[in-house]
């Protein structure tokens, strides 16, 4: 009559594992059932991360001991649990236990000795049973207890049955009378050397009046399963009679067999008087689950059965165990918040588990997590990374989204850069005016006016081609960049050198018998522009074809920021490219340093030879510092280098000539530049 004990085991290990109760005592009486429970179940305890911080047996009584062993025995198993870190301790025995356990700490208290509240998680075949002279001892311990029971209802008739029991009319049941005299404190016998002084019984005494530490009166789960039990074996012999009374009817007499009981039993299937199904399945076993129950004690040694759950095994394995935390009433000591029963603390958010050395799996120490790792739940066995596009917070227990970053106009840096820009492109359209305004004046011819509009177009095409850089990159940007850049700079350099080389040839042509006139002229300098810009473009177009540049999301630079930038495609590429300009730029600066002496009224080797001194130095220092800076600020240092050679070729070479041309015309004219050159 009483649901397989496998599913009472696993309703514990699923009730321990909703609350979180890895680290728990145990305790066990000696005979087989709490045997197999120690050897079978607890291990299937331990695979499901359940730890012991002590396995204890009680002792039990017997005709060959004796109660004081029991009791120092007793106290040894009650001490162990006192001082245990586990709140909650997990019960099997049987129903006489509880009169053991209550002498224990009976004993205890008369010795002074405090006994530390736990959530004791109690099995169905424990049940509340007392002594007679255990009427008065405390059930304190028991306050917020959790224990199984086979389902119960209420019987119909059953208190009012109780109610008429009177040990005087109920000559037949001897047992009455014994039970009457121990509950009531008195006695049946009218002779006074029978009654040993107590009072005597007058038969009107009330059962409902007892404490429930003596008398219930309603049906507990055993008594339930006694009750279905005579019910059960009242059918199966109603059963067996209906099928011998066919026999007979039928004229078997003869061929009548014994028949076994079981057989019978094992088919019963029946409604008791509180409307339950009682049935049987195929192994024999009584259908049916356990219901949870929290003990609820007060200080008039009354008591309460809780139904706050059950456990279902016909369910769906969600719904196995269901439990109304609200409903439970913990034991005082821990002022009705959830018990903690843990062998250490948990670990919070932003620390994980480290194993301790020679103790149980449960036991543990927590580490903080390392930098750029989170944990968002406690007691997580390892830190773990955030996202790509994420990044941990100050204290590594969520992941924040990581800011776009890209060198845009509206932040102070990029809003420098571009007003710089402009502006340099401005005074570069203002300088290209002026010198188109004073074509014919000999500051203007004499160096070439084709060549320094070029360069000037070419110039304010620098300062334009930063915007490029400014802002969030898209693929056609990425894509023109880095070739708009170099092709311009490299006309620039080029109609430098190619001012350059006029200079020298001009003043080398003018000695007598010089071969060199052929040589001076416009299609000199044109060719060198056009064959070192078409060798730049080919660089490009070569780069643009194979490996070109892209947009790319580098989520790893920066702990917070995910880089928008341009990857290069080829970095060998751009490094030809930067390599090309600075061989121009070295030629330029070289052929420039050596024709430094020449009269110089109004040739311009001199500013060339500043102006390309300016630009290698730029360059040289740009490209360790490009290297060792990182996202916008990496962009920032090329646009910065654009516009600082840029502007040192347009202050260079161009500002001297419009300061005299604006400020000292009376030095632009040609007697000026003959009287100089003699």
């Amino acid at each position: 009559m009483f649901p397989n004990e496998a599913h009472q085991y696993m309703g514990i290990l699923q009730l321990l594992l909703h609350f979180s109760w890895t680290w728990i005592g145990v305790m066990h009486t000696e005979d087989r059932n709490a045997e197999n429970f120690v050897h079978d179940v607890l291990p299937v305890f331990s695979r499901s991360n359940i730890c012991f911080d002590f396995i204890e047996r009680f002792p039990i009584l017997s005709f060959s001991t004796a109660v004081a062993d029991i009791v120092i025995e007793g106290k040894k198993v009650f001490r162990t649990a006192t001082r245990s870190s586990a709140n909650v301790v997990v019960v099997c025995a049987e129903s006489q236990t509880m009169v053991n356990v209550r002498t224990i700490l009976q004993s205890l208290e008369f010795d002074n000795e405090p006994v530390k509240a736990k959530v004791w998680i109690m099995t169905a075949e424990m049940e509340f049973t007392s002594l007679a002279f255990q009427r008065e001892w405390t059930i304190r311990f028991i306050h917020g207890a959790i224990s199984l029971s086979v389902p119960s209802k209420k019987l119909l008739g059953f208190e009012k049955f109780t109610q008429m029991r009177n040990p005087t009319e109920d000559n037949e049941d001897g047992f009455i009378k014994d039970f009457w005299e121990d509950a009531f404190a008195c006695s049946l016998s009218e002779r006074l050397e029978e009654n040993n002084g107590e009072p005597i019984c007058t038969g009107g005494e009330k059962l409902e009046n007892l404490p429930k530490t003596v008398f219930e009166m309603s049906l507990n789960g055993h008594s339930n399963s006694v009750y279905d039990a005579v019910y059960a074996v009242a059918h199966a012999l109603h059963a067996v009679h209906l099928l011998r009374f066919k026999q007979s009817v039928m004229g078997n007499k003869g061929n009548q067999k014994p028949f076994l009981l079981h057989l019978f039993l094992r088919g019963v299937s029946f409604n008791n008087s509180a409307g339950e199904t009682v049935a049987f399945n195929q192994n024999g076993e009584l259908i049916g689950g356990f219901d949870i129950i929290n003990w609820v004690t007060f200080p008039n040694q009354s008591f309460l059965r809780v139904k706050v759950g059950k456990i279902d095994p016909g369910a769906a394995s969600p719904k196995v165990l269901t439990i109304n935390e609200e409903a439970i009433i913990w034991p005082s000591r821990f002022n009705q918040t959830l018990p903690f029963s843990l062998c250490n603390e948990p670990c919070l958010l932003g620390h994980s588990k480290t194993k301790k050395e020679g103790k149980p799996f449960c036991c543990y120490d927590c580490v903080s997590c390392p930098k750029g790792k989170i944990t968002n739940q406690t007691d997580m066995d390892d830190c773990f990374q955030c996202p790509e596009d994420h990044y941990p917070n100050t204290d590594q227990d969520s992941c924040l989204p990581k800011d776009i970053s890209y060198l845009s106009y509206e932040e102070p840096l990029g809003t420098s850069l571009a007003s710089l820009a402009l502006s340099l492109s401005f005074v570069t359209t203002w300088v290209l005016g002026t010198f188109v305004k004073h074509q014919n004046t000999p500051i203007v011819k004499a160096n070439n006016c084709s060549l320094s509009y070029i360069l000037l177009v070419s110039l304010f095409l620098c300062f334009l081609c930063t915007f490029l850089f400014l802002g969030r990159p898209e693929k056609g940007t990425c894509l023109i960049r880095q070739a708009a850049f170099g092709i311009i700079f490299s006309v620039a350099v080029s109609c430098v050198l190619a001012k350059t080389i006029t200079v020298i040839l001009a003043f080398v042509a003018t000695k007598p018998g010089s071969r060199m006139r052929k040589w001076v002229g416009r299609r000199l300098a044109s060719s060198i522009v056009i064959s070192c810009s078409l060798f730049q473009a080919t660089l490009c177009s070569v780069w643009l074809a194979t490996f070109p540049p892209f947009p790319h999301f580098d989520m790893h630079s920066e702990a917070r920021e995910i880089i928008v930038e341009c990857n290069e495609g080829s970095v060998v590429m751009f490094y030809f490219v930067l390599g090309f300009l600075g061989l121009l730029a070295a030629v330029s600066f070289t052929v420039a340093f050596l024709a430094r002496k020449l009269p110089d009224s109004f040739h311009e080797t001199k500013s060339i030879t500043f102006s390309m001194l300016v630009f290698c130095s730029v360059w040289m220092t740009f490209v360790p510092t490009y290297w060792s800076t990182k996202g916008k600020y990496m962009v920032a240092v090329e646009v910065f280098s654009i516009l600082a050679t840029s502007a040192g070729l347009l202050g260079c070479i161009f500002f001297p000539k419009c300061y005299i041309i604006v400020l000292r015309p009376n030095l632009n004219k040609k007697e000026q530049l003959i009287k100089r050159n003699k």
